[in-house]
Parts: structure tokens; C-alpha cells; sequence
């Protein structure tokens, strides 16, 4: 094994040439194979839910866990992670990080329950989070002006492959072999990736790096957990009960008391809150934060449309989904390259509002429609989506000097998962709510008189497909039209709405987001010197 280097993360203090020349394509490669098997792994998960579903006989709450356990523990551990980047190591924290996500996937894989599942999850989720916050930062260190740029292109692009391919490599493992195997295909390219990062990363880390905020990320954690379940249990426990509004008080105070440990700390924060009175800073974390909440919402639903009202199997799902999936991976490999031509603000504004276009374009959908109704929705949406991670990460860390950038990666990915993980269940509570209520308001669904809440809870959850055991024959008819349009109606309903959060994103990044903020080693050298 070749003696370990060990450099400060400064822009004065680079390793030799050599040195830096032969660690540079390993830290880029090494960096995108965890991107993609973090990536892979959200869509091949999103294409298996139903399949899951039977399996573990979870309902439509234990499908929105199996996404936001890992996004909550993601979120919650993303400011520690880069932390302990700065003060540990980026390059011990990247190994800890692959461990951890192995490890957890196994267990994932050979879940037999969903507790279980959702555990390892959550587990998987803190792993992830590491490689989350510390993958950007490697990038970050190694790569300046230019090459940065084109080291994010790249990064995103990878990011934008493993999501093209995740539908269909979900859908052909879920159908020729298990659910089980979305998780279990972590493993080999898990041990593959530390066996590469123990013989050829560099060591880096800020000397001044303080104590790890372990009061900070509790608060943080737990805040969040209560806010989610909140929604997550509003529907079955009541809105107005008093359990959910103790949970959203209690996330809120928590919430509360983290702001005030985080500036009690000062210095020694995990999250530097002096970071946000920089004006593209906060546009961006705002931004970002809007635009996941959106869009990783209206994914998961569009799955659960294709499968449980059109009927496709998760390989066929994945197949439709794969125009979105291209055009993401398309634009993501050529955004880098615009990164030193164009404004950051416009791309990332431009980005938001093409997500948002693609959401409102979910209007063309109607009950009668095939799924190629979605195509434009999925065309404009995989256009922003792939647009938006290249420059949002280079403008992350961009902002910051480069020894802080594990604090500002982690804060920016942080601010995505949070996205993630308040958008799926707020707007999987709202799309629940909502087409529960559209079926029992229909003449089909009121003539099933005390038992038409139930079945429109089962239509919410999964569809029209499993009214064949709920619904007399003589009515199934009837009761799968108004179920498929209160599904459909709803559906586009939530994607409005979507659409206008993502509208309020794209407003921010354009006003907010400044080239001049952006710290010297970020700056590409102008094409016209």
C-alpha cells in the first residue's frame, strides 16, 4: 500500500503535482461510484414499493417510511458528516461512510419485516450521509477554476446515470429475482469502492476543526423525525389530534432549540450559521430545499400512478420512465461545461422552473390517458432536473474557502435531503387526504356507504388494483372508474401545487444566487482571457 498523504485543505498548501495528478481521477471516480450507488439506490427503491408492499403488507405510511427513513437519518447526519470531515479526515470519514452503507444495505436486503426494513434504512441513511457530505468535498479539494467545474459535470452526471438507470435496473431485479435485490446489489459495489479508497485517496482535513456538535445533531434529528411523522400519521390519527400536534410543536421546538445551540456554539458549530448571512449561500440552500421537497414528491407519486391505476409491473414502470431518466443523465453531462460561460443564478433558476413547468404539465393527464400523456411532464422535468445538481454543488462549496468546505457541502446536502424528506410525506399526506376524500364524494363511493373511507384509504395506497377483493362484482365496475379519476384528479391536483413551490424556488435562485459571492478558487477563469 502506498504511504497515505495527509494535506490541509487549503489553497496554498497542495500536495506535489505528482502526487496530486495521480489522486485526482481516483478521489473523481471514487467520489462518483458512491454518488452512484446513493443515486441508484432512491429509484431503484421508488420502482419496488408495491411489489414491497405485498411482500411486507405495509400501507401507504409504511411506503412513505421506507423512503424517509433514509432521508431523515440522511439529513440528520449530513452536518455531522462533514464535521467530522474537517476535524477526522475527509478521506477516513469517506471509508467509515462506505462501511456503513454496506453493511446496512445487507440488512435491508434480508429484512423480513418492515420495521426491520425501515431500521436498516435509517441505518443506511447515516452512511449515506457521509458520503453525501464528504464526496463533494474531495472533489472540491483536488479540483480548481475550471477543472472544478468540469469535475461537478461529471459528478452530476454520474448522479444523473445511476437515476436513468435505476428504474430500469429496479424493475429487472424486482421482477427476475426479489425486491430484496435493489438493496443486496450495494454490496459488491460497496466493498469494491473501499477496497479502491483504502490504496488510493489522499487524507485531507481542516487542522482548526472543532469538537463534533453531537447536541446540535440530536436536536436537529429528532426535530425533524417529529415534524415528519406528523405528517405521516396526520391522516390515520387525525390532523387536529392531540398526538400530531404534539409531534409538529415538539419537532418545531426542537427545531428552535438547535438554531439556538448552533449560535450558542459559535465557531464550533456544525452548522455556521455566519454562512447564511452570504446572500447566495442561503438563496441556494433555499432553493435547493424547494426543489427536492417538489420534485421527489411528484416522482414518487408518478410511480404509484403508472403502477397501481395503468397496471405496469416495476420493469415496465421503469421502461416509461426512462425519456426522464435519459434526458437528466443528457443535460447533467453537458451542464458542467456551462459552468464557467454562464451565470450560476440563471442556471439554477432556469433548472427550478423547468421542474416546475414539467410538474404543472401533469394537468394533460386524465383518467383515460396512457402514459404517454406524462411525456412532456417527464421530458421538461428530467430537462431541469439535470440542469440543476452540477451547478447547485459547485455553488455550495463555491461560496466558502476551500478549508470549509465539509461545513458547507454537508449544509447543502442537508438542505436537499431535508427537502426530500418533508416533501414526500407532506405531499403524500396532502395526494392521501385528497383522494380519499375525492372517492368518497363520488356516487360509486357513497353508495358503498360506511366501508367507502376504507376503500378509498385502499385506492390512495395502492390504486384500483386490489378493489377486486374489497368490492362486490356487481359494483366493481363502477367503483374502479371513480376510483381511477379520484386517483387521477388528485394526482394532478398535489402536481400543481408542486409546481408552484417550485416556482417560488426558481424566483429565489434567480434573485438571490451571485457570481461575485463565490469564493476565488471557485471562480473559472472568464473565456474571454
Amino acid at each position: 500500500m502506498p504511504a497515505e498523504a495527509t494535506v490541509a485543505s487549503t489553497p496554498t498548501d497542495l500536495a506535489p503535482d505528482k502526487a496530486a495528478g495521480t489522486a485526482r481521477p481516483w478521489t473523481l471516480a471514487l467520489a462518483c461510484v458512491a454518488m452512484f450507488m446513493l443515486m441508484l439506490d432512491v429509484t431503484v427503491v421508488n420502482v419496488a414499493l408495491q411489489d414491497l408492499r405485498t411482500s411486507l403488507d405495509a400501507g401507504f405510511a409504511g411506503l412513505q417510511w421506507v423512503i424517509d427513513s433514509y432521508t431523515l437519518t440522511l439529513a440528520a447526519f449530513l452536518l455531522t458528516g462533514g464535521s467530522l470531515a474537517d476535524r477526522l479526515g475527509r478521506k477516513r470519514v469517506f471509508l467509515a461512510g462506505l462501511v456503513l452503507f454496506t453493511l446496512s444495505s445487507l440488512a435491508a436486503g434480508l429484512a423480513q419485516d418492515v420495521l426491520t426494513l425501515n431500521i436498516a434504512r435509517g441505518v443506511q441513511g447515516a452512511g449515506a450521509a457521509l458520503l453525501f457530505s464528504v464526496g463533494p468535498a474531495l472533489i472540491g479539494h483536488e479540483f480548481r477554476g475550471a477543472d472544478r467545474g468540469k469535475a461537478f459535470g461529471l459528478f452530476g452526471a454520474i448522479a444523473g446515470l445511476a437515476l436513468a438507470l435505476g428504474p430500469l435496473v429496479g424493475g429487472l431485479l424486482t421482477d427476475s429475482l426479489s425486491w430484496r435485490w435493489i438493496f443486496l446489489v450495494n454490496v459488491p459495489i460497496g466493498v469494491l469502492a473501499l477496497v479502491a479508497g483504502l490504496l488510493r485517496l489522499r487524507e485531507s482535513r481542516e487542522p482548526s476543526a472543532h469538537r463534533v456538535d453531537w447536541a446540535g445533531m440530536t436536536a436537529f434529528g429528532l426535530g425533524l423525525a417529529l415534524i415528519v411523522l406528523g405528517f405521516l400519521r396526520g391522516e390515520a390519527d387525525g390532523w387536529t389530534s392531540a398526538p400530531i400536534l404534539a409531534a409538529f410543536a415538539a419537532g418545531l421546538i426542537l427545531l428552535a432549540a438547535f438554531v439556538l445551540v448552533e449560535k450558542r456554539l459559535g465557531e464550533r458549530a456544525m452548522f455556521d450559521l455566519t454562512l447564511l448571512r452570504n446572500p447566495t449561500f442561503t438563496a441556494v440552500c433555499c432553493a435547493t430545499l424547494l426543489s427536492n421537497a417538489t420534485s421527489l414528491a411528484a416522482v414518487f407519486l408518478q410511480i404509484s400512478y403508472v403502477q397501481n391505476v395503468l397496471g405496469y409491473s416495476p420493469w415496465d414502470t421503469g421502461l416509461r420512465f426512462m425519456p426522464m431518466m435519459i434526458t437528466l443523465f443528457v443535460v447533467s453531462a453537458i451542464t458542467g461545461g456551462l459552468l464557467a460561460k454562464v451565470s450560476p443564478g440563471l442556471l439554477i433558476g432556469l433548472s427550478i422552473g423547468l421542474i416546475a413547468l414539467g410538474m404543472g404539465l401533469m394537468v394533460l393527464v386524465d383518467a383515460d390517458s396512457s402514459w404517454t400523456a406524462m411525456l412532456p411532464s417527464m421530458i421538461v422535468t428530467g430537462v431541469g432536473m439535470g440542469l440543476f445538481n452540477p451547478p447547485r454543488a459547485a455553488v455550495t462549496i463555491g461560496v466558502v474557502r476551500p478549508e470549509k468546505a465539509g461545513m458547507a457541502s454537508g449544509m447543502g446536502e442537508t438542505f436537499q435531503q431535508v427537502g426530500v424528506a418533508v416533501g414526500v410525506a407532506a405531499f403524500g399526506a396532502l395526494f392521501h387526504h385528497k383522494a380519499v376524500d375525492a372517492f368518497t364524494a363520488t356516487d360509486a363511493g357513497g353508495a358503498l356507504g360506511a366501508g367507502a373511507h376504507e376503500v378509498g384509504r385502499s385506492v390512495a395506497t395502492g390504486g384500483t388494483s386490489a378493489l377486486g377483493d374489497t368490492v362486490a362484482p356487481g359494483r366493481l365496475e363502477a367503483v374502479t372508474e371513480a376510483a381511477r379519476t379520484a386517483f387521477v384528479d388528485s394526482l394532478s391536483d398535489v402536481m400543481v401545487l408542486c409546481a408552484l413551490f417550485a416556482a417560488v424556488g426558481a424566483a429565489i435562485a434567480f434573485a438571490g444566487i451571485r457570481r461575485r459571492d463565490l469564493h476565488e478558487s471557485a471562480q473559472a477563469p472568464d473565456p474571454a482571457n
